[in-house]
């Protein structure tokens, strides 16, 4: 049994701290479900470590004290900050984005980050571990300055009236507000940081956990860029926080703490499930941007060279709008396969390398033999893979996202008709990028309203960013595998991280009901 301590001078408390753990214990969770400590974890459990249960598997989450410590104390200062933030200025938050964003264009102030970013990028490759979002490139680095300078331009909205509710004698007005602290977890793509500093311009304060990748990068945008520029205008510490750590713990014990206004996650699918999982059960609201992967769909009437360049275009780089799965309808099978398979090879070849192509049985039989018997050089974040250009893979491995590294990987399959291939996309995506093609409107506005997607379209899929679509720096993009969200869209962006207050202005003294 494991030791717990009750205070003695009151009787009726029925609840104690955990001091130890027993292997074999069992721990009760989801009211009719039982999962037990491991051996490793009853000798591993100290007095002051937490531990919490994921209510979707059972998994037994271990928060050693020195991880819970650390994300107290920054989500307690960003708490502070928050209240700090409401006497703060518009212009101050102003300057704290022109400040941030000078500093990045500095080369004197960014060459301590690029020196840590390198080393970051030569540790995970050296690991073999994925490069492709981790590296600080100039391109990143423009892309981080411009959102910055935009949420400098942006209008504050911090306390907007929405609408205004007339009454005889009095009047209500519907008000926008800040909404507190948000977390965020995100893996290593250095510029989250400018995407989700955006917060700040509503009037939200935010802590940062990232991936132990990009941990050195995080420190040093901190340091030499992030810090000074909240300094420079005066806005308090704490306004933009990071949890400095590498371990998984410390992202649980950050979204675990229930002062969060909302929790942020992006990252690989389990991974984010999980931390989503673990901030539900604390009570704390959640944007997920998790599982990845569009969907694209031939209809009968598609036009080869529109289907060869949506598909050439979807699959320019890997990121959670790369397309994934391709539906063909069977009677444009015999010609428009062929053409997939040309536009992801021009999409490999556009990069230097080959691609990789995986096909159901209905698939295959339209797979031309030369191409069945190619072999590809596949760039994998651990080297170069000698694989075949085509495989073979199961209907329900729809479900599955090809993480590619450096050579396009996409999965295709033939269907009798557009609603099989809703159906199936309804049924294995995570839904959350589809697109048509057809030259048919109706078609079109029947696939919109059949297809359960957040973001529909009718031509490449890399459109779904929030800065390319929105003109807004994102914090990050939603899919609907969860469920459909409340009263917002799929692209979360810092203006839209807000509360509504209500202010009631009565003329009438004598007003009553």
């Amino acid at each position: 049994m494991a030791n717990t301590s009750v205070p003695d001078n009151d009787p009726a408390v029925t609840t104690a701290r955990l001091l130890s753990l027993v292997a074999g214990q069992q721990i009760v969770y989801g009211g009719d479900r039982v999962t037990q400590v491991s051996a490793q974890l009853a000798r591993d459990f100290r007095p002051g470590d937490r531990v919490i249960v994921d209510p979707s598997s059972g998994q037994l989450l271990y928060v050693p004290f020195g991880e819970h410590d650390r994300a107290t104390a920054a989500v307690t200062s960003a708490a502070r900050a928050f209240s700090e933030l409401a006497r703060c200025t518009d212009d101050q938050i102003t300057r704290f984005f022109e400040a941030f964003a000078a500093r990045l264009s500095d080369p004197s102030a960014f060459a301590p980050i690029a020196t840590a970013n390198l080393a970051d990028v030569e540790r995970a490759a050296a690991s073999g571990r994925s490069t492709t979002r981790l590296e600080l490139t100039e391109s990143m680095r423009s892309g981080m300055v411009a959102g910055l300078r935009g949420w400098a331009e942006s209008v504050g909205v911090r306390d907007t009236v929405e609408r205004t509710i007339e009454h005889d004698g009095w009047a209500v007005e519907a008000r926008r507000a800040p909404l507190g602290v948000v977390g965020f977890v995100f893996e290593g793509r250095p510029n989250v940081f400018a995407d989700a500093a955006g917060v700040v311009r509503t009037g939200n304060t935010v802590v940062f956990r990232i991936g132990s990748d990009a941990l050195g990068t995080a420190r040093a945008i901190v340091e030499h860029a992030l810090d000074p520029a909240l300094d420079q205008a005066g806005l308090p510490a704490g306004t933009v926080g990071l949890v400095a750590s590498a371990a998984h713990a410390a992202g649980w014990a950050l979204f675990s703490d229930s002062r969060l206004s909302l929790a942020v996650a992006r990252g690989s699918g389990p991974a984010v499930a999980q931390l989503g999982a673990v901030a539900r059960q604390a009570g704390v609201p959640v944007s997920l941007h998790g599982t990845g992967g569009a969907w694209v769909i031939a209809a009968a009437d598609a036009d080869p060279l529109r289907f060869r360049a949506t598909v050439k275009n979807s699959l320019d780089r890997k990121v959670c709008n790369s397309l994934n799965v391709c539906c063909i309808v069977h009677r444009r099978a015999a010609e428009l396969v062929p053409v997939f398979l040309d536009a992801l090879t021009a999409a490999g070849r556009q990069r230097g390398t080959d691609g990789r192509v995986h096909a159901t049985s209905a698939a295959l039989e339209f797979v031309p033999d030369a191409a069945l018997s190619l072999r590809s050089q596949v760039v994998r974040a651990d080297g170069i893979h000698d694989e075949p250009f085509v495989s073979r893979i199961s209907i329900d491995e729809l479900a599955h996202e090809w993480e590619w590294e450096g050579s396009p990987e996409a999965t295709i399959h033939v269907v009798d008709d557009v609603d099989q291939a809703i159906l199936l996309c309804n049924t294995y995506s995570p839904r959350f990028v589809a697109s048509l093609v057809s030259d048919s409107q109706d078609l079109h506005d029947s696939f919109f309203d059949a297809i359960d997607a957040p973001f529909v379209g009718s031509g490449f899929t890399r459109w779904v960013d929030g800065q390319y679509a929105l003109d807004a720096p994102e914090l990050g993009l939603s899919n609907w595998e969860g469920g459909r969200m409340l009263a917002r869209g799929g692209i979360l962006s810092g203006e839209s991280v807000y509360t509504v207050r209500y202010r009631a202005m009565v003329t009438d003294p004598n007003l009553h009901r």
